[in-house]
């Protein structure tokens, strides 16, 4: 039955022709596009010709030539039509971690005079060192509050909190908060919201405008594919972007970058969120990726995502009943993003064993594999074939190999 039924969703999957923008390794059932996309397939000649063309032959020229200078803007607008962002509020070139740190801090000094910032205690661990940062530089309490427990401190003690950091989903679990609700929550109180977007971003369908977000961030390597490093995006809700008091503040950031000031003088707009000379080779590869996405609907993306996660919760419970797993994932669709985590006290070995035979995904300490799903490159029979091999994997026992209890340095 499970058989038929992935037949039958991924032939009338409308989706099915885009896993040709990929290049996917023959064999290989990729479920950790949440940590590191699959390689689309127009960065290689898009990259081979920003390092021959672009870098080699027309130098420093291609600042103006193949618009380098424009990249990070324009890229932003990329992303922005992903995630419901009107042109002119996102831009991309740093790391997520720059990122976080310089809109968090932008976002509470617009709060003068409130003490208190909350973040969650789930949060991405970058997250939470940066919270801390910015409580220590600008003497603030940070306050870690689990997402589903925000509003109501938000309602009991809003007219102290400056702002909200969250993310819309967890990392870990994959399970979906609502933005809407408790971005509305924070501005009852006056507050702002911080959104990490990593995990949603090119997955979910986004509407930072219409909820009335006030600043996001998010990697450019994970569901949008741009690759390892792959440079971060942030989002500046027009309405602040006047009052943007940068922390880092660099020469791409001025007003008039090449009147080469000894003071600064912010550009207006968008622009005033760069800082320095972007890593223009990592950022061509993500505006490539990114052509992935053209002329995809984002609520068909988030239609075939909920599928596969669905169908993945489904023949976990068929196939891998009685052999020690629970699923850590909430099974409602308004809860769960686009990754999946089952707990078993023997993650690491069965991820290891699993991966062994080409079915990707990842764990986190201490008991969850986690697996994520791109709707864009995966099928349904994908799906089938890699709870089939977990269950192999786990009824033999091959995850007991010692060899398989050995955790890398780096995973």
């Amino acid at each position: 039955m499970l058989t038929q039924r992935a037949t039958e969703l991924d032939s009338a999957d409308p989706l099915a022709p885009l896993r040709d923008r990929f290049t996917l390794p023959k064999g290989v059932v990729y479920l950790d596009g949440n940590s590191l996309g699959a390689l689309p397939t127009a960065v290689p000649a898009a990259v081979e010709d920003a390092v021959h063309r672009q870098w080699g032959t027309d130098l420093i020229r291609s600042w103006n030539a193949h618009g380098w200078w424009e990249a990070p803007v324009r890229t932003g607008d990329a992303i922005g039509r992903l995630i419901g962002a009107a042109p002119g509020q996102t831009v991309v070139g740093d790391s997520t971690s720059v990122q976080l740190f310089n809109t968090l801090l932008a976002a509470a000094r617009l709060r003068p005079g409130r003490p208190l910032l909350l973040t969650d205690p789930d949060h991405f661990p970058t997250d939470q060192y940066v919270a801390d940062s910015v409580g220590r530089l600008l003497g603030l309490e940070v306050r870690r509050v689990p997402a589903r427990e925000a509003a109501a401190v938000l309602a009991a003690e809003g007219d102290r909190v400056a702002v909200a950091a969250y993310a819309p989903v967890d990392y870990r679990t994959g399970e979906l908060y609502d933005m809407a609700a408790l971005t509305a929550a924070a501005h009852a109180a006056g507050a702002l919201v911080h959104w990490d977007l990593c995990h949603a971003a090119g997955a979910l369908p986004l509407h930072l405008d219409a909820i009335g977000a006030d600043f996001a961030v998010g990697c450019g390597y994970k569901y949008l594919s741009g690759g390892p490093g792959a440079p971060a995006f942030a989002y500046l809700a027009h309405r602040h972007q006047a009052d943007f008091d940068h922390p880092v503040t660099g020469w791409h950031g001025h007003a008039e970058p090449f009147a080469m000031s000894g003071t600064y003088t912010p550009a207006p707009g968008i622009t005033r969120a760069r800082i320095g000379t972007p890593p223009l080779l990592s950022l061509i590869a993500l505006e490539a990726a990114l052509t992935a996405y053209e002329g995809v609907d984002m609520e068909a993306v988030r239609t075939k995502g909920l599928s596969l996660t669905g169908f993945f919760q489904d023949c976990a419970d068929e196939l891998l009943d009685g052999l020690g797993f629970t699923m850590a994932t909430p099974r409602d669709p308004e809860r769960r993003g686009s990754q999946v985590a089952l707990r078993h006290p023997e993650a690491y070995p069965l991820v290891a064993a699993l991966t062994a035979r080409g079915v990707i995904g990842d764990m986190r300490a201490p008991d969850l594999l986690r697996f994520g799903f791109n709707p864009l490159y995966l099928s349904h029979a994908d799906v089938l074939h890699a709870v089939r091999e977990l269950r192999e994997v786990t009824v033999t026992g091959a995850y007991r190999d010692p060899a398989l209890q050995e955790r890398p340095t780096v995973t």
